[in-house]
């Protein structure tokens, strides 16, 4: 052994030698699985507004639901692997601005929004603003998520999560051309509902996160056929179901704020307050 290799040894606590060393080596590989979903999740967002400037919004959609998946997948693999860390926590936040806050915004805007200035030439700066709302409300929403972590329940989102609000954009997008709607016919309406979109982001309102459902050891039979349900529903027309999907979803969170609402307004005076753990 030479004197470098001496001096190495040294350095390392007792009962540790090379393999020691070859398990940090490793262990740190492990910290990369994270990290490739998140940068999958990112080329996914990249490669959207990629596609939706060469006019193929249907693979812009598709692109953005790859995107949400990937999203899904890093947090997952990073708990059962247990490589949490600060560092993936940030990393996934940027990838989530660029996929879910920038490319849905991008992508309504230069099929519909930009048409705003063929209105009349008062409007034409119009459309990109509404398309910073979404993009800046995107980016309050991130910030908002994790500043709260650990603070809120986890069954319920507070305000409409980014990935959520950029599938029902991009998927309005494709639903609205399979049926023969053109960008500037439905210009109004892509404004509505890029402002609707962004204004729940940053609300208070409560939506169901679903992330109970795989905690448990046994998934209850009915959610597995739900979900083997909605994949065959998605594969006869993918447009209109995913996009019918998300919108209900999106309307969810309204309406399960007047349904909460309703039942105060009927509680008689005295009684106890509702304790389900909804904000």
């Amino acid at each position: 052994m030479t004197e470098n290799e001496r001096r190495d040894d040294t350095t390392m606590p007792p009962g540790e030698g090379w393999r020691g060393r070859f398990g940090r080596k490793r262990r740190r590989g492990i910290y990369l699985l994270p990290s490739l979903f998140t940068t999958g999740a990112l080329f996914a967002g990249f490669y959207a507004m990629v596609a939706a400037l060469q006019g193929d919004f249907a693979l812009a959609a598709i692109a953005i639901l790859v995107a949400l998946i990937l999203d899904g997948l890093d947090g997952r693999v990073a708990r059962l692997t247990n490589t949490q860390s600060e560092f993936g926590a940030e990393y996934d936040s940027l990838s989530d601005m660029v996929s879910f806050g920038v490319a849905p915004a991008l992508i309504v805007y230069l099929w519909s929004l930009q048409h705003f200035s063929d209105i009349t030439l008062a409007w034409g700066h119009l459309g990109w603003l509404v398309a910073f709302v979404y993009a800046a409300c995107a980016a309050l929403r991130l910030a908002r998520f994790n500043t709260n972590v650990g603070t809120t329940d986890k069954r319920f989102f507070q305000g409409l999560a980014s990935p959520s609000a950029a599938m029902l954009l991009a998927w309005y997008v494709w639903f609205s051309r399979d049926l023969g709607i053109t960008g500037e016919d439905a210009v109004i309406f892509s404004l509505v509902i890029t402002l609707v979109a962004g204004l729940l982001m940053v609300s208070n309102l409560p939506y169901y996160s679903f992330k109970d459902i795989g905690s448990a050891r046994r998934v209850p039979l009915f959610s597995i056929l739900a979900v083997v349900g909605a994949l065959v529903l998605a594969t006869l027309d993918p447009p209109k179901v995913i996009f019918t999907g998300f919108a209900l979803y999106v309307l969810s969170g309204p309406a399960w704020w007047l349904w909460r609402r309703g039942r105060r307004w009927q509680r008689r005076p005295g009684s106890p307050p509702d304790d389900d753990g909804v904000p």
